[in-house]
């Protein structure tokens, strides 16, 4: 995800992406990925985020580690010639601690390596593009949605025999390991599916030729395309999914409800607004305190 610094508030191309995120994707203009780098659907996502696990107590004060995979711009990247991170989910959990109490100290980690981590009790939370899922669920809890995404498919610029989900099949597909849009080309008939370590990497695939698509979130794609360091791409079609980023955290964290208390003061007095403001050059949607409907299971 090694794309140029460049910042999305930059991007008119972005705004009309984002003020809607469920609709049409034109197919011209070149895009980029996600991790949610932001994985696979069931029901009933609702009953498992958005609020505290019974007998946990806020932290009112204290310190917590945050795991992030930071290569994956616009939400976390390291910053061009240094080792200090930036990016939107940056950005929002020093807002969160700030309004919380928390202080908060960042550590990089693979993404497939996030969720095993906070299953060990290593780090006290994660935030990466990380889809809400039944599936993850089971494993960690999640805060209420902090953002509305979807997977998308980048083609390259001269190709016009991909325009949907459906003319995926008997194709070869990248997508970063562990994430959504890898479950969902899983799903894919006759296809020959590649995952890598991360989106930017994909895409690289694509721009070079080897695969023919790649499947992604949207926001992560259009400004890898966008940033113009991944030429001659794409994306078609409309969005595959609609997903919900959380910030995740151990199972009975006594934390959760403090980062909720957090979030939650964040959007209500405008900081959200402008964190997103700064990096998507838009006004951010409605967000729900709970997924409201079944999302895929995996980024």
């Amino acid at each position: 995800m090694s794309v140029a610094k460049r910042k999305l508030s930059r991007s008119r191309f972005l705004r009309q992406f984002l003020v809607g995120l469920g609709g049409t994707l034109v197919l011209a203009a070149c895009n980029a990925g996600g991790n949610g780098g932001g994985t696979g659907g069931e029901t009933g996502a609702t009953a498992t985020t958005g609020t505290a696990t019974t007998g946990a107590t806020p932290a009112a004060t204290g310190t917590i580690t945050v795991a992030t995979e930071p290569a994956f711009p616009p939400f976390e990247s390291q910053v061009a010639g240094g080792s200090d991170l930036e990016g939107f989910d940056i950005d929002l959990l020093r807002a969160i601690g700030e309004a919380s109490g928390l202080t908060v100290n960042f550590q990089s980690l693979p993404f497939d390596g996030i969720i095993p981590a906070l299953q060990a009790g290593t780090v006290d939370a994660a935030v990466s593009a990380i889809t809400i899922t039944e599936e993850r669920a089971k494993t960690v809890s999640f805060s209420r949605p902090y953002f509305k995404a979807g997977l998308a498919i980048a083609v390259r610029a001269d190709d016009t025999a991909i325009t949907s989900f459906d003319s995926l099949q008997g194709k070869k597909i990248a997508a970063q390991i562990g994430t959504t849009g890898a479950t969902e080309a899983g799903k894919i008939s006759g296809a020959q599916v590649r995952t890598f370590d991360s989106a930017p990497l994909a895409l690289q695939e694509l721009a070079n030729g080897n695969v023919d698509a790649v499947i992604n979130d949207a926001p992560v794609t259009l400004y890898a395309i966008k940033s113009g360091n991944l030429k001659n791409l794409k994306v078609v079609g409309e969005l595959l999914t609609e997903e919900f980023y959380g910030i995740a955290l151990p199972k009975n964290s006594q934390n959760l409800e403090a980062i909720n208390t957090g979030l939650g003061k964040v959007i209500e007095d405008g900081t959200y607004a402008e964190i997103y403001r700064k990096w998507f050059d838009a006004d951010p949607p409605q967000l729900p305190e709970t997924v409201p409907a079944p999302t895929p299971a995996a980024t």
